[in-house]
Parts: structure tokens; sequence; C-alpha cells
């Protein structure tokens, strides 16, 4: 429930943002899984991991539980930061309508009637504030592999 300032992070070491859409899309499960397994990897070069949602806090905190993270989901409500970093899109009526019939409510998953999502994407930043990567694709299918996150991490020591 606190604001999160990206200078207090940046303050203790480099950034891995990953942007996800939500505990109930496949792909971003799966992500955070595949990011899960070089979290020891990525804190050893002095990094901070963090996947940013528009989902609510307490869904974030039953993912991190239930998942077995070693990082933290923090929330951005409305899409906002996403907005910021040129990642959110809404999502037209049909599509919308397609949502709801297979029982997803992104007002209530989002706790807001926005019903916008981020373009899934990691952004590797470094104690500086430097973005030095950004891997992001408006087809939610693809996403970064955790190797070459890995490698672009090794790149910056």
């Amino acid at each position: 429930g606190a604001m999160i300032k990206s200078e207090d992070l940046l303050a203790k070491g480099g950034l891995v943002l990953t942007v996800f859409r939500g505990h109930w899309w496949p792909y971003c499960v799966v992500e955070l899984y595949a990011l899960q397994e070089i979290t020891k990897e990525l804190k050893a070069l002095g990094l901070q991991i963090f996947a940013i949602t528009p989902q609510t806090p307490d869904l974030s905190l039953k993912m991190v539980n239930d998942q077995k993270l070693d990082f933290s989901i923090l929330s951005d409500p409305k899409n906002s930061y996403a907005a910021d970093l040129g990642l959110r899109h809404d999502i037209p009526s049909e599509i919308k309508e397609i949502y709801q019939g297979f029982g997803i409510h992104l007002d209530k998953s989002n706790g807001d009637s926005s019903w916008t999502l981020p373009m899934p994407g990691r952004i590797i930043i470094d104690q500086n504030g430097i973005v030095q990567s950004v891997d992001a694709d408006p087809d939610y299918s693809q996403r970064p592999e955790p190797a070459k996150t890995l490698a672009d991490a090794k790149a910056l020591s």
C-alpha cells in the first residue's frame, strides 16, 4: 500500500523490471517462473528484481506466496507506470467481451474500470538510473528469455 520510488530502489542497486498482465494469464505465470530460475544469478550481479502489474496487491501477494517467488510484485494502479513507459494499451470492446466470456474481469483483478493492459516487457536499469536494456513486444506470447536477460545483466558488470 506504500508508494515506492525508483530512486529509493536504485540506492540499493540496479533493477530488473518485468512488466506483466496478471495472475489470470498463463504466459505471465510462466514468465515469472522463468525469471525465478535466474533470480539468484541476477542478485549475485547486484541487481534487484521486481515484477510490475496492474492487478491488486492482494492478488500479487498471493502469486508471490503460491509460486514461492524470491522477488516482489509491485502494483501499478490503472497501469499508470506502464503508460509512462509507453507500454499501456486499451482493450477494445470486442476483446473485452471475449475476456469476460473466459471469466477474465480486469475491473475486478485490477481494482479499476479502465480495461487497460500493459505490454509485457523486461527492463534492465543500472544503479545510475540509466536504462541499459529493454525487451518488449506487442505480441503477448513473446516474452524475454531468461538467458537473454541474464546476458544483458552480465554485460553491465
